[in-house]
């Protein structure tokens, strides 16, 4: 496998981001920054996106890199609109969408890496553009828009409650 002691950091703060996000997603229908689980999504796709701009098998700034850096940019913003806009149910909508993005983003180098890494000697793919892992990305993009629609529905509903 390889791996770098951040590389080991990294990857584990990742899961726990990852785990963390599902719980909340399954809970809630939404990470919620007001509860744990989204604090720890917060927090844990923070350091992750960050230790991420340390690791590369590519000298120079790589899409990779760019990327951490978008994820870091969306859920700082989604972090704003939380904290500095609280009371305006409106924002609920952006924020939840970026969270979510945020997410899914964060699915596309955690898919790659770990199909061609596991099992250990058998990866599941031999590259990124292996038709397994491109499939398994649009599986994702395809609950992705599915969960957007379902959280924009479920937030309305909250928003006309109020």
């Amino acid at each position: 496998m390889g791996l770098s002691n951040l590389g080991i950091f990294h990857t584990a703060i990742g899961v726990v981001a990852i785990v963390a996000a599902i719980i909340a997603l399954v809970r809630r229908g939404k990470i919620d920054l007001q509860q744990f689980t989204g604090k720890i999504y917060f927090y844990c796709t923070l350091v992750s996106s960050l230790t991420a701009l340390g690791l590369s098998s590519i000298k120079g700034i790589n899409p990779g890199h760019i990327l951490a850096l978008l994820i870091v940019v969306l859920i700082s913003a989604a972090y704003y609109l939380y904290a500095k806009k609280q009371g305006n149910n409106q924002v609920r909508f952006i924020e939840n969408f970026l969270l979510s993005f945020s997410f899914f983003l964060s699915l596309i180098p955690a898919i790659n890496e770990t199909f061609t890494r596991v099992p250990i000697g058998h990866p599941l793919a031999k590259g990124s553009t292996d038709p397994l892992i491109g499939k398994t990305l649009l599986l994702v993009l395809v609950l992705f828009i599915a969960g957007s629609v379902y959280q924009f529905r479920k937030q309305k509903e909250i928003n006309k409650s109020i």
